[in-house]
């Protein structure tokens, strides 16, 4: 079994416990790592309250330094880490390169270049405005992109000049100890990053909870985001939150039809349609929805499903038994309340792993269960409209806003009616995700924004000196 990360070492979880790592294509057990007890959380926060007062007065150009020197090394690790990746939670191989082991490195990389380059201080008339770390960081992460999601907070927060306490996912926890590794061995001071794996109930919980504890950095489902920041209310804890979405993807009338189609179902099955920010809804004008229909089931019978080492396959398992089990109920809710399914269903299609087939529903209906709760999972709901005014409606009718697309016949258009929806990220006649933007969202799609600039003034705090 593996041990935890604590102070710059690997010591042994105080529990005593473990949790098993299964491969989801394959159902075996493939690891083990610590379930971590609340006094594992009590030595990773003294350790990283230790360390904080000298790592938060080290040189920017330093702690720059070291991160360069560990996104250097990702890179020259990136086949292995994407391997762990493919194995610990299911992305195709070529995806979990590219996109799961890569892009984190590239924002690794972004966050060295801020902490020399972002300005700490500013004058405002007679007073000097300065920019000091927050301080200890609990970063709490999930399991669909297990090591993007650490990068977008424990790189920002330590190039701020924060220490932080990580509790990665127990359903995918070996991204984090790759990372580990690697920061332990271009020699991250002791106790600048610490690692405590364990389940939510228990670890999370206490990370949250804990009175030196100084921000909670959390991305997960609502429910468990309204636990943490609970929690962290009584100690009025800075919280940032990155939930949950049920993204739109609005197509109008004068837009190229086929391709907006062939993307958007593209966009929706990324990553086996466990992504947040994925488009899993369709709204398509009543004239021109009976074609999108047929698209989208040719685009979706296009996805191979099989295992994620295979060159071939384009959707993997789902992490899971639990999450293949909760697309399903979600498939069957929606044939109950009458949507049309068009594409896919609930049978397995492979007889071992945690497979769901690409599923497209048709004749969805806005306030229909698929149609306003996220599924995390490979299935699109298509649904018709009659006007903009109503498609922004539709799109804007969610408890979520963290992304969506427009696509239309010109630029112009498509921003006006971007401008008009409630969401954090809009992508324009498919323009592509970008790693160094702001990424968050609006309503109950969380609180706060990562990655970028933006992301990096999430770890400061602001004092102003009057002269």
């Amino acid at each position: 079994m593996r041990q935890l990360y604590i102070g710059g070492a690997w010591t042994a979880s105080a529990s005593g416990e473990a949790i098993e790592v299964v491969n989801p294509a394959t159902e075996e057990i493939i690891d083990r790592v610590p379930a971590g007890a609340a006094a594992d959380v009590q030595e990773a926060v003294r350790a990283a309250r230790k360390a904080f007062g000298s790592w938060s007065v080290t040189a920017p150009a330093d702690r720059a330094k070291l991160l360069t020197a560990a996104a250097e090394l990702l890179v020259r690790r990136a086949d292995d880490v994407a391997r762990i990746i493919a194995a610990d939670m299911g992305s195709p191989l070529g995806f979990a390169l590219k996109v799961q082991t890569l892009m984190p490195a590239r924002v690794l990389a972004s966050y060295a270049g801020l902490a020399e380059s972002h300005p700490r201080e500013s004058r405002v008339g007679n007073s000097l405005v300065v920019k000091e770390p927050v301080g200890v960081v609990a970063a709490i992460t999930p399991w669909n992109y297990p090591l993007h999601q650490i990068i977008a907070k424990v790189a920002p927060a330590l190039a701020a000049g924060c220490t932080v306490v990580l509790k990665p996912s127990e359903v995918a926890p070996l991204a984090a100890y790759a990372l580990a590794d690697i920061l332990h061995e271009v020699g991250l001071p002791p106790g600048v990053f610490n690692l405590v794996s364990g389940r939510g109930p228990v670890v999370g919980e206490a990370m949250a909870a804990h009175p030196d504890v100084d921000m909670i950095s959390f991305t997960g489902s609502v429910r468990a985001g309204r636990r943490v920041a609970a929690l962290a209310v009584e100690d009025v804890k800075r919280v940032a939150l990155e939930l949950g979405g049920k993204s739109a993807n609005v197509i109008l009338p004068d837009a190229d039809l086929g391709v907006a189609v062939k993307v958007g179902v593209a966009n929706c099955f990324v990553n086996a349609g466990q992504t947040c920010s994925a488009w899993t809804r369709m709204l398509v004008h009543r004239d021109h929805y009976d074609d999108a229909v047929h698209l989208a089931v040719q685009a979706a019978r296009k996805y191979t499903v099989g295992d994620p080492f295979d060159e071939g396959t384009r959707l993997g398992p789902l992490v899971s038994a639990a999450q293949r089990d909760r697309v399903v109920r979600y498939i069957n809710r929606g044939q109950e309340e009458g949507a049309r399914l068009v594409a896919g269903g609930t049978e397995r299609p492979l007889p071992r792993g945690f497979y769901v087939e690409p599923t497209v529903f048709a004749g969805v209906e806005s306030g229909m269960t698929i149609e306003q709760e996220e599924i995390f999972g490979p299935v699109l709901s298509i649904i018709p409209y009659t006007s903009e005014d109503q498609a922004v409606q539709i799109a804007n009718g969610t408890p979520y806003g963290l992304a969506g697309a427009v696509w239309a016949g010109t630029e112009e258009r498509a921003v006006a009616l971007a401008r008009r929806l409630r969401t954090g990220q809009v992508a324009i006649n498919g323009g592509g995700f970008n790693p160094l933007a702001p990424f968050g969202g609006y309503k109950q799609s969380g609180i706060g924004r990562e990655l970028g600039e933006h992301g990096f003034e999430e770890f400061f705090e602001i004092k102003s000196l009057q002269l």
